[in-house]
């Protein structure tokens, strides 16, 4: 029986959305036991910056280093087998109490997780046309956030049912079981002969794959737009892995949630995620004729706006707390699909790097999530909380600016090249 196309775009989508939610289930315990962590093995804010360091710096420097493996190896074979990895690294995390070994089972999960985002997008890519795509990353965008939210809860219910020392075992077996399904289903739609209909391919462009080996980092560096969409991922990932990472404590310490409250309640950030990223790219194709740059470089700027907000409210309650903390969540969040999604995959493919670029950008923006866990935690201490959130307000608009040029940036050279003889094909959703 021949399966039909949209058969398998579906279930193409639907895997990957799972597979990349679940690399959340092995991020966000981290996060929700750090109270644990300093109460029980007695880590002080500083030692839990760095732990956010040992899973976010291998990230980064994957990414940015690494990206090209999928390229080279096979993007299915390369996402299966470090979730896979991931998911062994931190089965056993409950188990130790010495700082080194936890910073050494992060390492390890963070390294091998970097694989996952730019192969995933690299896959799901090949699947869909390029009109669709803005609408279709945005959509699959939000399988970070849900996972997130997922991840969160299952922590806290693990953590208040078996204690810190559990909260990691049953998301390894998750995500492990996962990443076998990856392994013999996920594929390129070139790997088993499909053409897209409306899909340019890297062959239709006259661009050969293998001439990623060809690119060193500082010539994908200097591709159009690249390095203003990186500073961009930067900022978002800074704030939201900020977020993340330091927000129950904060409403725990500050706001004078409960434990379990603070947990929970640090979910409407990703809760807005999820919408942000889900409406993001139909609003970009829908209200803005498809120019994702100019409405992740609003977005972004709102967000700050948000953040502001959030502040100077923060004594109002639950309600009102809940209301800014899921706009910034969208706000953030939502662009996070696009710049590191659709938009790097479109830069890669023309030059046959689509898993290199596009770990390019996620990983310069993962600098930022790495930075922020030592850099957060010393300004916490030395400055307080507000100066925190103010910190991430001026990095927001940073990252907005260096987006808007790159929106320029690309303005200009479409003009250029319109008044000269077509050779080649930028594209044309970015």
């Amino acid at each position: 029986m021949k399966l039909s196309l949209k058969f398998r775009q579906i279930v193409i989508f639907v895997l990957g959305w799972v597979a990349y939610a679940s690399t959340y289930f092995l991020r966000k315990p981290l996060g929700v036991i750090k109270v644990d962590l300093k109460s029980e093995l007695l880590f002080s804010k500083s030692q839990l910056g760095w732990l956010d360091a040992a899973l976010l710096f291998p990230y980064a420097m994957s990414q940015m280093f690494l990206g090209a493996v999928g390229d080279r190896f096979g993007a299915r074979r390369t996402f299966a087998i470090t979730l896979f990895i991931s998911a062994l690294s931190m089965i056993t995390f409950g188990n130790w109490s010495s700082f080194y070994i936890l910073v050494t089972l992060l390492f390890i999960n963070g390294a091998a997780q970097a694989h996952c985002w730019p192969n995933c997008g690299k896959i799901l890519g090949t699947w869909f046309s390029d009109k669709s795509r803005n609408s279709i990353f945005g959509l699959f965008g939000a399988s970070a956030f849900v996972g997130g939210i997922v991840g969160t809860t299952l922590a806290v219910f693990l953590q208040a049912k078996y204690g810190w020392r559990n909260v990691f075992v049953l998301p390894s077996l998750i995500t492990g079981t996962i990443s076998l399904l990856l392994f013999f289903f996920f594929r390129e739609s070139n790997e088993i002969g499909i053409d897209i209909p409306g899909r340019e391919s890297s062959k239709e462009s006259g661009i050969e794959t293998q001439n990623v080996q060809k690119l060193s980092l500082l010539q994908l560096w200097k591709v159009i737009c690249v390095k203003e969409c990186a500073i961009g991922m930067f900022s978002l990932k800074l704030v939201r892995y900020t977020m993340y990472m330091w927000l129950p404590m904060y409403l725990l310490n500050v706001l004078r949630y409960s434990k379990a409250q603070a947990g929970m309640f640090s979910t409407m950030f990703e809760i807005g995620g999820v919408a942000g990223s889900a409406v993001i790219g139909f609003v970009v194709d829908r209200l803005l004729g498809g120019k994702a740059l100019i409405g992740v470089s609003i977005s972004i700027f709102l967000s700050a706006i948000c953040l502001i907000l959030f502040i100077a409210t923060s004594g109002w309650g639950v309600i009102v707390n809940s209301v800014f903390l899921l706009s910034a969540g969208a706000l953030n969040c939502g662009p996070d699909s696009l710049l590191g999604g659709s938009i790097s995959a479109d830069l890669g493919e023309r030059h046959g790097a689509a898993a290199a670029v596009t770990g390019l950008i996620n990983g310069f923006g993962s600098v930022g999530g790495f930075i922020e866990g030592p850099l957060i935690g010393f300004i916490a201490d030395v400055l307080g909380w507000t100066a925190v959130f103010y910190v991430m307000v001026i990095i927001c608009f940073m990252g907005s600016i260096a987006v808007y040029r790159a929106a320029r940036l690309y303005e200009i050279n479409q003009s250029r090249r319109s008044k000269q003889p077509e050779s080649g094909k930028e594209p044309t959703n970015v």
